[in-house]
């Protein structure tokens, strides 16, 4: 909603623009009335009204010229100076004209009388669109016009004075009414065009954010197509290497080992990069899940210094951990998977030096900060260390350096947790990073010594679906070799029938369902699962398998309430998310949170 102080400048800047037609009437109507009454008055009185006038319209416009002078955004600021130097002027050039009502009212006159009357209404009611920007404006003009001629037709002795001073009254109430009207509509075609500029500015702002977005999500997928193509091509190879040496003959064990270890290294950095895609994704399409408590800083600190301190010492760096007592109110897997990539940052930048970790005080709020003295951050390039795959001094894209997602992930999780970030850098010095978070009271003591539930000695039965022939087959004799009974199939319906054989020769129960998210005919894993659990009467637990990392496939099938792996998938990953459905294990909430903690 717009308020008066935006409405009114605009106003202010329409009763300057309008009042050219006053302006005019101001120099051509004064020598026409002095010719009239040349013979019936004294000319050093005519002379003098008329010498006042143009003195006084030439003070308007000079007034017009030195505000047409100003910006814009000063004459905004100062409108109610401009608004009341062009009132007066125009109060006082109404006077003038009312002046002539009175000493140009000659009873004796009628014809006289009546072009007087014509003249000053005429001006009166002609100023209506002039001056009705600005209500005070008119309505002291429109007083210092009438007023005097309608003293003297109260002061007049006949009928045809009051006849003068009727028509006056009623002449007055007209046209501050069409002063009225003639505002409200101004007032509101400034409105229209105040919203219509602001419309225009947040399109354009969109616009730009859109454009913005566009080339940003170019060089995000530029970026991801470069560093996903590169594991992928040197995996090629060293499984081409591999076939080429079982040509030649007997493998040798070194060489085979050396490959699989190459191969192993590839795989471990290209899960990296997706897992650090798929955070990315779980982050941009709302699906997180928080889960705040109280956390002691000195327990996390601890596990920080122990989990560095071997980085530390193969660096030649100082890492200091500055203990603290303060407890805050956060979600501790997220918390520490920030402070992971912040230290981790601080490590990877700093050739010689310290690394830092502490906390301050903020009244109700303690800031956490990692310091190093590194290379440091340009100002300019600031802002753009939180985009994806940024990463200044690492041109070559060398993957040992980080792939250049992990202060993207920190700013979005930061956002999801309401923890400001805030970075101080300077070139060649250093920098500080810091997340503020707000204190918490220290947590009651609880027991400790729990142990976690062992898993089932007795594997249970699972349905598995995928549509891809290579990828089902994979998954079963992955599951059969890990001791699960296995009922596969292209198709719901088809590894229903697999179990129905199953189950026609003996026990045969269904313990979780393990499908592909995309099917065959337009299905979905979410159909699939709910096939099975209408084919066995009763619903069943279900991992959900996909390589779809957008933010609304996230949403969906996080909505369905089924948990949802991507792919890759390593064989102990999976074994640990069966075994989570299976038996229960506390682990599984904790992964419930959203965010791959490997």
């Amino acid at each position: 909603m717009e308020t008066r102080e935006h409405l009114q400048p605009l106003l202010i800047d329409l009763l300057f623009r309008q009042s050219y037609a006053v302006l005019f009437a101001n120099f051509a109507i004064p020598l026409p009335v002095a010719y009239v009454l040349r013979d019936l008055m004294p000319g050093h009185l005519l002379l003098s009204w008329v010498a006042a006038l143009y003195l006084l319209t030439f003070a308007r416009i000079l007034l017009d010229w030195r505000y047409r002078r100003q910006k814009p955004e000063a004459r905004s600021g100062d409108w109610r100076r401009w608004a009341w130097r062009f009132t007066l002027l125009s109060w006082v050039s109404s006077g003038l004209w009312g002046a002539l009502g009175w000493f140009a009212f000659l009873p004796d006159e009628p014809q006289t009388l009546a072009f007087v009357c014509i003249v000053i209404t005429g001006i009166a009611s002609g100023a209506v669109p002039s001056l009705s920007a600005f209500p005070l404006a008119y309505a002291g003009s429109l007083l210092a016009i009438l007023l005097p001629f309608a003293i003297r037709c109260f002061m007049g002795d006949g009928s045809i004075y009051d006849t003068y001073l009727v028509f006056t009254l009623c002449l007055f109430g007209v046209d501050l009414y069409y002063s009225r009207v003639t505002h409200r509509t101004l007032a509101e075609t400034v409105r229209l065009r105040f919203e219509n500029l602001s419309l225009i500015g947040s399109l354009q702002t969109q616009r730009d954010r859109a454009q913005s977005a566009d080339r940003a999500k170019s060089r995000f997928l530029a970026a991801a197509s470069h560093d996903l193509r590169q594991p992928i091509h040197a995996l090629g190879l060293f499984i081409s290497t591999l076939g080429v040496l079982g040509r030649n003959g007997d493998v040798p064990a070194k060489s085979a080992r050396d490959l699989a270890d190459r191969a192993r290294s590839v795989i471990g950095n290209l899960s990296g990069l997706l897992d650090a895609l798929l955070d990315i994704s779980k982050l941009d399409a709302g699906v997180v899940t928080v889960a705040r408590e109280p956390v002691a800083l000195r327990r996390l600190f601890s596990d920080l210094k122990a989990e560095y301190a071997g980085i530390a010492g193969e660096r030649g760096l100082t890492w200091r951990v500055a203990m603290t007592d303060a407890w805050v109110d956060t979600d501790p897997m997220m918390l520490k998977r920030i402070l992971d990539n912040l230290i981790s940052n601080a490590f990877r930048y700093t050739q010689t030096g310290t690394v830092l970790i502490g906390c301050r005080r903020r009244s109700l709020a303690v800031e956490v900060q990692v310091w190093d003295t590194g290379v440091g951050i340009p100002t300019a390039e600031q802002e753009a260390i939180f985009e994806e795959f940024v990463q200044l001094k690492n041109p070559a894209r060398d993957r040992t350096q980080g792939l250049g997602l992990g202060l993207a992930i920190v700013q979005r999780t930061a956002a999801l947790l309401g923890h400001p970030i805030k970075m101080l850098s300077t070139e060649g010095r250093g920098s500080m990073f810091s997340i503020t978070l707000p204190a918490a009271a220290p947590a009651p003591a609880s027991q400790t010594g729990q142990t976690h539930p062992a898993a089932s000695t007795q594997q249970g039965g699972i349905i598995v679906i995928d549509d891809e022939r290579d990828a089902l087959d994979g998954t079963a004799l992955l599951l059969k070799t890990l001791g699960y009974r296995v009922y596969a199939g292209r198709s719901a319906a088809a590894a229903c029938d697999v179990h129905r054989k199953a189950k026609s020769q003996g026990g045969a129960l269904v313990d979780l369902v393990l499908t592909d998210y995309r099917l065959e005919d337009g299905r979905t894993g979410i159909d699939a699962v709910r096939d099975v659990s209408h084919y066995l009467g009763r619903n069943v637990p279900a991992l959900i398998l996909s390589g779809d990392t957008s933010p609304a496939r996230l949403r969906e099938v996080n909505a369905s309430g089924y948990r949802l792996l991507h792919k890759p998938l390593d064989a102990a990953r999976l074994e640990d998310e069966i075994e989570a459905v299976l038996v229960g294990t506390p682990e599984e909430a904790a992964r419930a949170a959203g965010i791959a903690t490997r």
